[in-house]
């Protein structure tokens, strides 16, 4: 691959013959290798004048693109179909939301919630009503990796100097367009932004041709909170497990209920997820050097099709961009994995517990969920592109058993006082032991003492 890249350009045009080489004007990383990247992702689809043209008046240029996002997602579900919510279809759910919110009430003290008109979602209805809460809890990965491309770009090119003699950067095969350092760090942002964006869009359109109701990722995505269904989606759940549908409708049905209810008690739980994925952001750090080889390494391989702007998501699906974990970072992942956990494991206690000897099928349904979960899982699907986290089935089991050992030490009302403040959540250590952590975690009546 041929070398070149930025130049500085002071409106001089006398040059001295060592000045592409001369130390003064590179960084750790040096113009040739920042230039080199940009070429490669002209070649990914980076258009370069056109984010220039888009900055003008733009107020953050980290700023997801929930349109693109939208068109994205129902781009691929287009390509593997939907099916209207039909009259039969809402009265079934309705009637499954009733006797699961009624069997609920016996096993947890979270308050009941109001069955919507709207409990029953097409496919498309679904990616409309959570697109905002998915924003919301990716765009601190946005604005972490923006960050990261700032100080880069300090690192590179110098600290931004704002006189009217602050030099420009011409860019060879651009046109020798000259730009400044606060316009590349705009453009890096808006086209991370995009890669995200991108990513976020193919995820959200796989999972909703999979996912059984509005809280089945077990995350707080949509405001206000209700438990609803995707009737196509728990027909293709049940397919193939020989279980009458009206079961396995109530158990999905006792999934969403529970869900619901805890996301609509713990309205701190969104921020609480949101800031692990924010610490996580904080610590993105940009190796252009890195970048480049990996670039080079996946062209050569034909891995990463210039020609084909789309293999730049499965680049980075497959770890290109990862960045190095930082301690800080491992312990955010960690904090996040928990939470995870606990509340799949607290959704799975509660249902078992409400479901009883109602569902002769019990058994088997669970043992299907759980063989999703480790296999499939929505959430699993998310993190591990956005973020490489893997969701231990192990760490949910941990957290199915504390959660019935706590019911079997205490009941139910001190369980679910656990999730009362943030503070009064388990580690991943104190999953292991119930009541070692009750011992430690006296819960009184007055908070602030814990905070």
């Amino acid at each position: 691959m041929s070398s070149f890249g930025f130049t500085p350009n002071n409106g001089d045009d006398e040059k001295s013959p060592d000045d592409s080489n001369n130390s003064s004007n590179s960084g750790p990383f040096g113009f040739n290798n920042f230039g080199e990247i940009f070429q490669q992702f002209s070649g990914m689809g980076l258009n370069l004048q056109g984010l220039l043209a888009s900055l003008s008046g733009q107020a953050s240029p980290s700023a997801l693109s929930q349109q693109m996002i939208r068109d994205i997602s129902r781009k691929y579900l287009s390509a593997h179909g939907e099916l209207p919510v039909s009259v039969q279809d809402l009265v079934a759910t309705q009637e499954a939301f009733n006797i699961a919110d009624l069997w609920i009430n016996d096993a947890t003290t979270f308050p009941t919630l109001v069955i919507s008109e709207s409990c029953a979602l097409s496919r498309r209805d679904w990616i409309d009503s959570t697109l905002a809460g998915w924003e919301e809890l990716t765009k601190p990965l946005v604005e972490g990796m923006s960050h990261a491309m700032s100080e880069m770009l300090n690192d590179s090119l110098g600290t931004e100097d704002n006189s009217e003699s602050a030099p420009s950067f011409s860019i060879p095969g651009f046109g020798n367009m000259n730009i400044s350092k606060s316009s590349i760090a705009s453009i890096m942002g808006t086209f991370m932004s995009s890669l995200i964006s991108t990513q976020l869009g193919q995820t959200i359109g796989n999972l909703s041709t999979t996912v059984t109701g509005a809280n089945d990722v077990a995350l707080p995505l949509t405001s206000p909170i209700r438990p609803q269904l995707i009737p196509q989606n728990v027909a293709a759940w049940g397919k193939d497990l020989e279980i009458p549908e009206a079961e396995v409708r109530i158990y999905l049905a006792l999934r969403e209920v529970a869900a619901a209810r805890l996301f609509s008690a713990t309205p701190w739980l969104r921020h609480y997820v949101r800031d692990a994925i924010s610490l996580y952001g904080k610590g993105i750090r940009v190796d252009i050097t890195a970048i480049t080889q990996q670039a080079e390494d996946a062209m050569s391989s034909g891995d990463l099709d210039p020609s084909n702007p789309e293999s730049m998501t499965l680049a980075l699906s497959g770890g290109m961009f990862t960045p190095e974990e930082t301690p800080q970072q491992r312990a955010a992942l960690e904090r996040l994995e928990t939470v995870l956990a606990l509340i799949e494991g607290w959704i799975d206690a509660v249902v078992t517990k409400a479901a009883g000897d109602r569902l002769p099928s019990m058994i088997k349904l669970r043992e299907s969920q759980q063989r999703r979960r480790a296999t499939n899982s929505p959430t699993q699907q998310l993190f591990a592109t956005l973020v490489g986290l893997e969701v231990s089935p192990r760490r949910t089991r941990e957290a199915i058993t504390f959660w019935e050992k706590v019911v079997e030490l205490k009941d139910i009302q001190s369980r679910d006082q656990i999730w009362d403040e943030a503070v009064l959540l388990p580690t991943g250590e104190e999953l292991l032991d119930a009541e070692a952590f009750l011992k430690s975690r006296t819960i009184p009546d007055d908070l602030s003492g814990l905070i």
